[in-house]
């Protein structure tokens, strides 16, 4: 059963654009539909990590905003960052899903239980990952997160707080 999902935020979370304004303010766009699947999925008492190479206050503040625990942002080495959190959380690799979309991803989506990457994903990450119908930035996420909840036989649980 998966237990700990790790997210990538550029071509995952975002559609990978880094829009800059006049003033170098740092714009990202998120989809809500992601942000509402991760939010029932820490609901459903599991847990739920960033990991981005990039550095943005934008992101901690998504984190924030969705309860996301567990934000590591400016990371060269994410294998080894969700290595140490896995550790800490006493979770094994095979309770383990990550989404991330190009080579800085590649070890970390080895090492994971299951691995997936948006329908705009490097080749190099589609040769072993789990392709999703979404791009990145268009609810790929969650995607994702239904799937896994369909996997772990919560899906009468996830959808009994709506339906």
């Amino acid at each position: 059963m998966i237990q700990l999902l790790i997210l990538d935020v550029d071509g995952c979370m975002s559609e990978g654009q880094i829009i800059y304004t006049t003033e170098g303010v740092e714009l990202k766009n998120f989809n809500v539909k992601d942000g509402f699947a991760i939010k029932e999925w820490i609901k459903l008492g599991h847990q739920a990590a960033i990991i981005t190479g990039r550095d943005s206050s934008i992101v901690g503040h998504r984190a924030r905003e969705l309860d996301i625990p567990h934000l590591f942002q400016g990371v060269k080495d994410k294998q080894a960052i969700a290595m140490q959190l896995c550790a800490e959380l006493n979770i094994a690799p095979d309770e383990v899903a990550a989404i991330g979309d190009d080579l800085n991803d590649y070890r970390l989506l080895k090492w994971v239980g299951k691995a997936y990457t948006p329908a705009d994903g490097s080749d190099y990450v589609k040769s072993f990952a789990h392709v999703l119908k979404r791009r990145g930035g268009d609810a790929c996420v969650r995607e994702m997160i239904e799937e896994i909840i369909r996997e772990n036989g919560e899906e009468e649980l996830f959808l009994s707080r709506w339906i």
